[in-house]
């Protein structure tokens, strides 16, 4: 596989915003009360869609030892298909799905943001959107330098 720059290396100052950022809605996520099981399926969902290996690596790790069920996160892709998931995390991934691809929804529909506000109170839904928008530029960092993944022991 060919090697690429690592965005975060070659331009350090960004990279430390960037964290200071991610940094910062983790700690709104925390203050309002979101599960932090939640936000990690938000950050395991966009990062299946972008096809963030790294990303997915470390947030599944991260789910796990949070307590999440491998169960969730082997079905994660086909939630809509189980009950596995309360509804305020189904309003969380299909949040996330709409945000993550505006590319081919070039907008959130009336419907998903009404169930995204029902599920959450405004200051969870503005961190939810932050949170969407970090993970993405997380994937956007990762993906195009093919960020390798860390060793870990089995």
């Amino acid at each position: 596989m060919t090697q690429r720059t690592q965005i975060g290396k070659a331009v350090p100052s960004a990279y430390r915003a960037m964290l200071a950022l991610s940094n910062e809605v983790e700690k709104a996520a925390a203050d309002a009360g979101l599960d932090r099981l939640l936000v990690e399926l938000v950050k395991i969902r966009a990062s299946q869609l972008n096809g963030c290996a790294f990303c997915l690596d470390m947030h599944t790790a991260d789910a796990v030892k949070a307590g999440e069920d491998a169960r969730r996160l082997f079905v994660l892709d086909a939630w809509r298909e189980t009950e596995l998931y309360s509804e305020q995390e189904r309003a969380a991934l299909e949040f996330t799905e709409v945000v993550t691809r505006l590319a081919q929804t070039q907008d959130v529909p009336d419907e998903v943001y009404a169930r995204a506000r029902e599920a959450f109170t405004e200051d969870q839904y503005a961190v939810v959107l932050w949170m969407i928008i970090v993970i993405n530029s997380w994937n956007r960092v990762a993906v195009p330098g093919r960020q390798p993944l860390p060793r870990r022991s089995a």
